[in-house]
């Protein structure tokens, strides 16, 4: 009887208590790599010099097209990263939470938040794209399907701007590895070539992994 009593109090106390709070699954992009296989694509890229910047222009990469409805694909970028995100008829996003994992920061309002392509449109142009068609470019500028968007804080992409992961590497020093895999993954993913100084800074992060 006794037993039984103690049985019944610990199963009472156990419905009392409140319910673990669910863990949230980190927003990122699709299809980020494992290491392994981060790494086995790194030893297949191409190791050259870049080529000439002669004739990049953004224009050349059209962005940010129409993805669904009134939703272009900064808008829908910051739909799939942001938090409670919030949105009109045009598709704006009104209200929400954005946490840029560049830098750790969190923004309130979607005017603080940039959406940067992981491998910078210059550089790409300068490691295989220039000789794309526009639609090859449209389709690399625009790509929700691989690692290649991500939102994060406005200032911090721009001082990114076109450098590659031998001339600047996210402030978080936690995020390398994860930022290696997606560099790698994209670069891969389009036959992008890489500089030497490039595939030994991405040795490098990947080895934090």
């Amino acid at each position: 009887m006794k037993s039984l009593l103690l049985t019944l109090t610990a199963a009472t106390l156990a419905a009392a208590l409140p319910a673990p709070a669910p863990i949230l699954k980190a927003r990122e992009p699709p299809n980020i790599p494992s290491s392994s296989t981060a790494q086995s694509l790194l030893a297949g890229l191409t190791v050259k010099a870049q080529g000439p910047s002669d004739g990049y222009s953004r224009d050349l990469f059209p962005h940010w097209i129409t993805i669904s409805g009134a939703c272009n694909t900064r808008e829908t970028v910051l739909k799939r990263d942001g938090t409670n995100v919030v949105t009109d008829s045009a598709c704006a996003s009104t209200s929400g939470s954005w946490y840029s994992p560049y830098d750790g920061a969190t923004w309130s309002a979607a005017s603080d938040v940039d959406i940067d392509h992981v491998v910078p449109l210059s550089n790409a142009w300068k490691s295989g794209a220039a000789s794309w068609t526009t639609s090859r470019r449209q389709q690399f500028a625009n790509d929700l399907s691989n690692p290649q968007l991500i939102a994060v804080t406005d200032d911090v992409n721009q001082a990114k701007g076109d450098k590659g992961p031998e001339a600047w590497k996210p402030s978080r020093t936690a995020y390398h590895c994860t930022y290696a895999k997606m560099w790698i993954k994209v670069k891969s993913v389009y036959d992008l070539s890489v500089t030497s100084s490039e595939k030994s800074a991405l040795t490098t992060m990947l080895g934090t992994c």
